[in-house]
């Protein structure tokens, strides 16, 4: 039996000219109007977030990332002092 996917209903005021062009689109494509914003949609969000996500780092930075990771600096005295810290508060719980 196939799994039972909820739906949620989505409208927008948009102008005539605006949906002269979408409704041409998806004309093109051989596409439901409703199937082609979807899809569209979908695709639109998909990128925002990926966007978001991913750190883009100029070659400079990327060479000092990769330095850091490679040689760390040795940790300082207020490091080791937060450090120990950290350790007895979490025996503590």
């Amino acid at each position: 039996m196939p799994a039972v996917t909820s739906t949620a209903r989505l409208e927008a005021r948009i102008s005539k000219d605006l949906h002269s062009m979408l409704k041409r689109a998806a004309e093109i494509q051989g596409r439901t109007m409703t199937d082609f914003l979807v899809s569209a949609v979908h695709d639109a969000a998909q990128r925002a977030i990926q966007q978001a996500e991913t750190v883009r780092l100029s070659l400079v930075d990327q060479e000092r990332f990769a330095n850091a990771l490679l040689s760390p600096r040795k940790p300082t005295a207020a490091l080791k002092r937060a450090f120990a810290r950290r350790h007895k508060l979490l025996r503590a719980e």
